[in-house]
């Protein structure tokens, strides 16, 4: 298969790629551009990977950042089976002490690149009738304190997202995204680093664990293979079930029945 995958310097891009390479995900001999603005990163993951990957640094709050990833993949590859747009940025705090300029950036990351990667690379998924995944968050349906910014442009990739799914699906593009929940990865590393802010937000997880980037790579890859051939329009969460754990962790459903 021929991937673009965006955020590939690191974390769940770089697990990505790297699962891609060992076969364990999805078995094949595939080929992959990766995309990034960390160039240094970057390249160590495109060098390690060999001549099946090309790479291309790109800022994706630009707005031809889709026509230059998929030009790019074109010219490496010659055609598209799947697109695993996971690059995005975490922004904190309070609404009310944000400005415009930082509600655009995020915005354009988190959201408005998918839609521009996705654009730019609808004729090749159309042909291949490929896959079209995208990186979201259980703060999309989960309002996240100091993370206002965060949470609302990951709801709305999920919108966009199910849109895409419906838009897409004549053409045989099955539009998805997966939706981690605490992840430790380069970019939540500084927070989760401190170990008594980890056991607590571990506390609060089902399974007791932050997830890995491996864990959330695996379920994207799952949904680029051919087993996910009729899923459509859904969102995987990757959470270790802790957004079932609203009524525990209120003390909810503590009382007898009779």
């Amino acid at each position: 298969m021929r991937f673009i995958i965006t955020g590939a310097a690191s974390g769940i891009g770089r697990a990505c790629a790297e699962l891609l390479v060992d076969g364990s995900a999805i078995a094949g001999d595939h080929q992959m551009l990766l995309a990034d603005r960390d160039a240094a990163n970057l390249a160590v993951v495109a060098d390690a990977i060999g001549p099946r990957a090309a790479s291309v640094v790109v800022d994706l709050s630009e707005l031809d950042c889709g026509t230059r990833i998929v030009d790019a993949a074109i010219a490496h590859m010659g055609g598209i089976d799947a697109v695993i747009s996971n690059a995005g940025i975490i922004m904190g705090g309070a609404l009310v002490d944000l400005a415009a300029e930082q509600f655009d950036l995020i915005y354009g990351i988190n959201t408005r690149a998918t839609w521009l990667i996705g654009k730019a690379a609808h004729p090749w998924l159309r042909e291949s009738q490929g896959a079209f995944i995208a990186t979201a968050s259980m703060s999309a349906t989960q309002p996240t304190p100091a993370l206002g910014f965060y949470s609302s442009s990951k709801a709305a990739l999920l919108m966009l997202m199910r849109q895409l799914s419906i838009e897409w699906g004549p053409d045989r593009i099955r539009c998805n995204t997966v939706s981690p929940g605490p992840t430790y990865t380069p970019m939540t590393k500084a927070g989760y680093d401190d170990e008594a802010r980890r056991r607590q937000r571990e506390a609060s997880i089902p399974l007791g664990k932050l997830g890995t980037a491996e864990d959330v790579a695996r379920a994207i890859l799952f949904l680029c293979s051919p087993q996910a051939g009729h899923i459509n329009g859904i969102d995987v969460l990757v959470d270790g079930g802790m957004s079932n754990m609203l009524m525990p962790a209120t003390g909810g459903g503590t009382g007898q029945s009779k």
